[in-house]
């Protein structure tokens, strides 16, 4: 059992008062965490939480316990910041799977123009994944796609990237300037993994079923195989790759809202978050939430309103 981690968890627990309050806190859902508690609960020989259907109270032995639990804690923070610090320090950042290379690139390379002491150090990791990396440390800061349910973190700047289709090169939907939406039906529909991205997948579903598309099939992942095959289509920014074409959707209904998140405000976190709203707004195209216009689109048959 980590045991440093266990007690993470009831620290947050025993300042919440409430199992489901502290599992949004911690990025997780209530059963694990109700479970891990149970776990330490076991491993300790004692009961820390006197549980019942309207409250959750410290036990007189969890009382005890919590100054302790919060300075092992402390302690093992500062001797992974020290353990940074002796190697140089690093800022561990948390990106989506599907950024391109190039924009990753690029928020490198700036980031080491205004930070050069700090080492840049980004890892792939969908959203969902990245809520509970930042509340136990694991990465410093992250690129997120909204709507993302995460009290315990702040973010940054929220910034709008127009969502385009992309075909086979070879799909007729290519002869024409723009896609509407319900020129889409009938076909199958690749998307990052409804786990990895929920929030940004129900307000995609949404979309598409407003406009007049239903998906044949939905497919998760990140790689576009099956769009180069003809055998579905995907929502993305524009991109230049042989055997693909990218249009873009008539109104820009489907929108990418992305954020940097963050637990705590390091003078390197508060960096990165200024050089990724400039990377991304030069590199990736995004603008201001409230930049882009809204455009009319014209209703067509079986179109929900």
């Amino acid at each position: 059992m980590d045991l440093v981690r266990h007690l993470r968890y009831f620290a947050v627990v025993a300042e919440e008062l409430h199992f489901g309050n502290a599992a949004i806190r911690l990025g997780m859902a209530q059963p694990p965490l109700s479970q891990r508690i149970k776990r330490l609960e076991e491993e300790l020989g004692v009961r820390l939480f006197d549980r019942s259907a309207r409250q959750v109270r410290l036990t007189e032995a969890g009382r005890l316990l919590l100054g302790e639990a919060r300075e092992i804690v402390a302690r093992v923070d500062r001797l992974h910041e020290l353990a940074r610090h002796g190697e140089g320090a690093v800022l561990k950042v948390g990106v989506p799977p599907d950024l391109a290379a190039a924009v990753i690139a690029a928020l490198v390379a700036g980031f080491r123009e205004t930070n050069p002491e700090v080492r840049l150090a980004p890892a792939e990791i969908w959203t969902a994944d990245q809520v509970p990396a930042l509340a136990e440390g694991r990465i410093d800061v992250g690129l997120v796609r909204h709507p993302v349910a995460a009290p315990g973190l702040s973010f940054g700047q929220v910034l709008l990237q127009p969502q385009g289709v992309l075909l086979a090169a070879d799909d007729p939907l290519t002869r024409v300037g723009e896609v509407h939406l319900g020129d889409l039906a009938g076909r199958e529909l690749l998307m990052p993994p409804k786990e990895g991205e929920p929030g940004m997948h129900v307000e995609i579903m949404r979309e598409c079923r407003r406009h007049g598309y239903v998906p044949a099939q939905v497919h998760q992942g990140a790689g576009l195989g099956l769009v180069l095959a003809g055998a579905a289509v995907a929502f993305g920014p524009k991109v230049e790759q042989p055997g693909l074409a990218w249009r873009p959707l008539l109104g820009s209904p489907i929108m990418c809202r992305v954020s940097t998140a963050w637990r705590v405000a390091t003078t390197a976190v508060t960096g990165f978050s200024a050089v990724a709203a400039r990377t991304l707004k030069e590199s990736a195209g995004m603008t201001d939430e409230g930049a882009v216009p809204v455009r009319r689109i014209s209703r067509r048959p079986g179109m929900l309103a």
